[in-house]
């Protein structure tokens, strides 16, 4: 008889006394059948009594950590409907065997991984969907459970945009999971439109049909589908191999990276360990924030600039404060006006070739008026309170509107669209719409209506409204930190969708409650890092191999590796350091050293 081992945690057994908590057992099942064949079991049974239990059938035990589940165990017939959630009803399980399955997984949509191929793998996907009792939504949970490969461990993946999941990016980064052997999951939160397909804005979704912020939508994308997806899948794993995850993650990025913060400060058992990039946090702060050079440039009065004159601007910021830190590479590391004052109205009037056009082209004040704008951040008009945080100087001011996007990192705050001379702003989709959907709630209201007062007042009024349901900041990870938990993350110096300095800001205010917060919380600028991916910086690519560490080791990340090849074709070898560290010139290193050697953390 062929046999599989695995060990878990027996809980629903009949003896003549109660197990001592903690009881473990050890199970062997046929493989192809998965049926139970023999079992035994004690207080605390660890890998080295499994090992002598095996040894006595002759079997080793790194052949036996984890179960075999045969393809045709992969049935909507035998799979159990779960049932942990309360006031949940599931509408539907289906589950699909996928056999010698290969998918690629690169870096630039995979965020926190490297490329990685997933090459003949055999695993059952199994779709949830359910609906919680009297709110009328409808969400699919879809998971990937590896036949023969599993790794004992868990591995969610986030969304982006207005997306919660299900969505390409989410699949590339399920191809990378799976390859490695994880169970991998995502939820869509129930934001489809009519047909139940996936949707990039929330047009088909954000009002209900009397008018009203479709609340429900929203809180499901906010948290609910998240701390829901932990709960069904975890139970979902133990139905499939008879036994829970050993660990359990999540990965995203953006609006993964919101979702992972939001598990951490409102799920704190959910997953062990989180990564959680360039974090779409404070939503609507910095969802305002992303349409007001539009909102400034729509209201100045004058010829709306074109995208070259911006790209000017950015190019001579980068080329006037690349060599701060010593090395001409291409990259601005210290952003702040004090150490590097940089002035955009004193390009206005330069002559300039300009791709939007095919012709030269004067840098408007307009242009560097908004420029300014947008690096500023929304203030308040008369009193120019502050409203929220502007992007760095070195971010991409413009996107590529005209030709249609990829991903987030192709949209620029400021972007224009040009025909016959003329251009026009163009909204990257995410202030318009929720001042549109949420605050005015109105579908036939347009972003173009703002003025700079109307902008500031619609900016205080969704901060009042919303921040306790999307907002993502609470700063007390007390309980995420008791459980144990993990948290790591990247962020661009030169995102040009969310402002690093919110990332700055968060995590400051964690200090301010943990001042140990490094003990279980460590976030890492990328100089020249667009938005989670793009920019001349390179990505980082260890971040999930760190967080591994971190968790099932123990060992903390003192450092990041990335490397890249800078605007001049050179290939570097660098440090990221984990906040408020900066990596510092080692002693016999010259500036423009390329190895990762040269540079430490202080």
């Amino acid at each position: 008889m062929a046999l599989r081992g695995i060990w878990s945690q027996l809980q629903d057994f009949s003896l003549s006394a109660p197990p001592a908590r903690g009881f473990v057992g050890l199970v062997l099942y046929h493989v192809d059948a998965f049926i139970p064949v023999i079992s035994a079991g004690g207080p605390r049974v660890n890998h080295r009594g499994i090992c002598e239990f095996l040894s006595l059938f002759g079997l080793p035990f790194d052949e036996m950590a984890y179960p075999v589940v045969a393809a045709s165990l992969c049935a909507q017939s035998v799979v159990p409907t779960p049932s942990t959630l309360p006031d949940v009803t599931v509408l539907g399980v289906s589950a699909i065997p996928v056999l010698n399955y290969t998918g690629y997984s690169p870096a630039e949509y995979a965020y926190n991984h490297p490329s990685i191929t997933a090459e003949n793998i055999d695993f059952c996907n199994i779709t949830i969907s359910y609906t919680h009792n009297g709110e009328g939504d409808h969400i699919n949970i879809e998971t990937w459970l590896p036949l023969d490969t599993w790794n004992g461990r868990l591995q969610a993946v986030g969304g982006g945009g207005w997306v919660a999941g299900r969505f390409p990016l989410s699949y590339f980064s399920m191809n990378g999971a799976i390859a490695q052997g994880y169970v991998t999951t995502t939820t869509d939160a129930g934001l489809l439109d009519p047909n139940g397909q996936i949707v990039y804005t929330p047009d088909s979704w954000a009002l209900n049909s009397n008018g009203t912020a479709n609340l429900v939508a929203l809180k499901n994308l906010a948290s609910v589908s998240l701390g829901d997806q932990a709960v069904i899948v975890k139970e979902l794993i133990k139905n499939f191999y008879g036994r829970g995850p050993d660990y359990s993650y999540w990965s995203g990025c953006s609006q993964g990276g919101r979702q992972g913060l939001m598990l951490a400060q409102q799920y704190p058992d959910a997953y062990d360990g989180i990564a959680a990039s360039a974090p779409a946090i404070y939503w609507s702060q910095f969802f305002a924030a992303s349409i007001w050079g539009q909102v400034v440039m729509n209201n100045l009065g004058a010829e709306v600039p074109a995208n070259c004159e911006f790209d000017y601007i950015t190019d001579q910021f980068i080329a006037a404060c690349d060599a701060l830190d010593g090395d001409k590479d291409g990259l601005v590391s210290f952003n702040d006006e004090s150490t590097c004052p940089f002035d955009p109205f004193a390009l206005v009037g330069t002559e300039i070739e300009c791709h939007d056009t095919n012709a030269t082209r004067i840098v408007s004040l307009a242009a560097a008026q908004v420029a300014n704008a947008t690096w500023t951040g929304p203030r308040v008009p008369l009193t120019d309170q502050f409203l929220w945080y502007g992007l760095n100087r070195d971010s991409r001011l413009t996107g590529d509107a005209s030709n249609g996007v990829s991903t987030t990192s192709d949209l620029g705050y400021d972007q224009v669209t040009c025909a016959n001379g003329t251009c026009v702003g163009v909204p990257v989709g995410f202030g318009d719409k929720w001042f549109q959907y949420f605050v005015k709630q109105n579908a036939s209201w347009s972003w173009a209506e703002l003025t700079i007062e109307t902008f500031s007042e619609l900016f205080i009024q969704a901060v009042r409204e919303y921040d306790a349901i999307i907002g993502t900041a609470n700063p007390d990870l007390t309980a995420f930190h008791n459980a144990g938990g993990k948290l790591i993350g990247y962020h661009g110096l030169a995102d040009g969708l969310i402002p690093f300095k919110g990332s700055v800001a968060y995590y400051e205010q964690v200090l301010n409650i943990h001042p140990n917060a490094q003990d279980f919380y460590r976030v890492f600028p990328v100089p020249g890092l667009g938005h989670c991916s793009g920019g001349n910086g390179g990505q980082p690519t260890a971040v999930w191999e760190a967080l591994v560490a971190w968790v099932e080791n123990a060992t903390a990340p003192a450092s990041l590796p990335i490397s890249f090849t800078d605007i001049y074709g050179v290939s570097r070898n660098r440090t990221l350091c984990p906040l408020p560290q900066q990596p510092t010139l080692q002693p016999g290193f010259c500036p423009n050293s390329t190895s990762a050697d040269a540079w430490s953390c202080k």
